[in-house]
C-alpha cells in the first residue's frame, strides 16, 4: 500500500490537504471522532492524533466518522486498500451471516490465504475478528435508539440474546442493560475561550447549555466532555455557542449580573430541587448548605444537598459557587476553592 508516512499525514492534516483525501483518515483520541485530512474542524494537537489507511480500521478501533467531512463516503485511492475496504463493507452488510474466507475471496478476488494475510495487515484484526468488532457496533447503536436487547441483538446478526451477553462484558465493560440506561444518543456542539479564570468549554445541545467546564488545557476539557457524554457526537461550532459563551464571559468580568440561559440537564428529581433553589440566591448573597435543605424541605439533607452541588452539570448558569459552610467556610467547588474565592469576590465588588 502506498499510505503516507506519520509525518506526511501529520503535514497534510496541518495543510488541511484534499489531495491527500482517500490515502488515509485521521483519527481524534480525545473526540473519538475520525476524518478526513481535509476536514476544516479545529486542529487537534499531534499526540492525541493516529493515521489509519482506511475508515474501517478506525472504525475497527473504536472511533465514529465526522458528520461534517462525512470521510467515509471517500473510496480509497490504493487498490489494495479498496479491496479491504469493500471486504469489510460487505462483513457490515452481512452480519447476519457467518462468513467464510471463500465467502469473501469472492467477493475481493483473492485466495483466502492472501486475504486474510492483507486483511491483518491492513486492519490489524483478521475478517472474524472484524464481524464480532461491528456486531458489537450496530448492537451498540440499536441499544441507543431504544430498542430491547433482544431485538437489538437479532438487529446486529446474533442468534440470540444469551449469544450476546457472553461478550457484552469483554467488550462493553457493563451487560447491555447497564449500557442502554447511559446510552443517550445526543449531539453536542461546544466552544472552549480564555476567561478571567482560565480556559473556559460551554456545551450545548439542540434545547440548551448541557455542560460547563472550566480549566487550564483545551484537551482535558474536552476529555471532560467527553467522559461525561460518552455516547454523544461532540463537535466544536463556535458560531452556535457565541451568545452562551458571552453571556457567561460577561457575567465572569462582572458585567453580567443574571444568566438566564436555557438548559438541558439531566439529573435526578432531589438534584433538579436543590438546583433550582440554587437559582434563587441572589446574585453576590450565599447561603449554608443547611439553609438549602431547610428550603427545600429536607433539613436534615444538607450532606446530600452538597453532593447535588458537586454534580452540578453547569457551575456558573447555576451559581452552586454561592452555597457555602454554616461557619461561612468556603468548602468543595468543581472548578476549585480560589476561583469560588474569585466569583464571590466578583459579585460582591462594588
Amino acid at each position: 500500500m502506498n499510505t503516507p508516512d506519520a509525518s506526511t499525514c501529520w503535514q497534510a492534516v496541518v495543510d488541511k490537504d484534499a489531495e491527500y483525501d482517500g490515502q488515509f483518515v485521521v483519527a481524534v483520541k480525545t473526540t473519538g471522532i475520525y476524518c478526513r485530512p481535509s476536514c476544516s474542524a479545529r486542529l487537534p494537537k499531534r499526540k492525541n492524533v493516529d493515521f489509519y489507511a482506511i475508515p474501517a480500521v478506525a472504525e475497527a478501533h473504536g472511533y465514529r466518522a465526522c458528520k461534517r467531512c462525512t470521510p467515509q463516503t471517500i473510496h480509497p485511492q490504493d487498490e489494495q486498500a479498496q479491496r479491504v475496504q469493500t471486504i469489510c463493507d460487505h462483513i457490515a452488510e452481512n452480519l447476519d451471516q457467518s462468513l467464510t474466507l471463500d465467502d469473501l475471496s469472492d467477493v475481493a478476488y483473492w485466495s483466502p490465504f492472501h486475504l486474510q494475510r492483507t486483511f491483518k495487515q491492513v486492519v490489524g484484526i483478521t475478517p472474524r475478528q472484524y464481524a464480532d468488532a461491528q456486531r458489537i457496533r450496530v448492537f451498540k447503536q440499536s441499544l441507543k435508539s431504544g430498542e430491547t436487547v433482544t431485538n437489538a441483538a437479532l438487529d446486529a446478526g446474533y442468534s440470540s440474546s444469551s449469544r450476546v451477553y457472553e461478550r457484552a462484558n469483554q467488550v462493553m465493560g457493563m451487560t447491555p442493560t447497564d449500557y442502554q440506561s447511559g446510552a443517550d444518543d445526543i449531539t453536542i456542539a461546544y466552544a472552549i475561550r480564555k476567561s478571567p479564570l482560565g480556559r473556559l468549554l460551554v456545551a450545548m445541545t439542540a434545547r440548551g447549555v448541557c455542560a460547563v467546564e472550566m480549566g487550564e488545557d483545551d484537551e482535558a476539557l474536552l476529555a471532560q466532555l467527553n467522559k461525561e457524554f460518552p455516547a454523544a457526537y461532540i463537535y466544536e461550532d463556535k458560531d452556535y455557542l457565541a451568545n452562551a459563551m458571552q453571556m457567561i464571559l460577561d457575567y465572569l468580568r462582572g458585567w453580567q449580573p443574571h444568566l438566564d440561559l436555557p438548559l438541558d440537564i439531566r439529573v435526578t428529581a432531589f438534584q433538579q430541587r436543590v438546583l433550582d433553589e440554587l437559582k434563587r440566591i441572589p446574585y453576590g448573597e450565599t447561603r449554608s448548605y443547611g439553609e438549602i435543605a431547610k428550603a427545600i424541605g429536607k433539613p436534615k439533607a444538607a450532606r446530600a444537598v452538597g453532593n447535588a452541588c458537586n454534580k452540578n452539570p453547569v457551575p456558573l448558569v447555576i451559581p452552586c459557587h454561592r452555597v457555602v459552610s454554616s461557619s461561612g467556610k468556603l468548602t468543595g467547588y468543581a472548578f476549585g476553592l480560589e476561583r469560588k474565592k474569585q466569583l464571590l469576590d466578583m459579585e460582591n465588588a462594588d
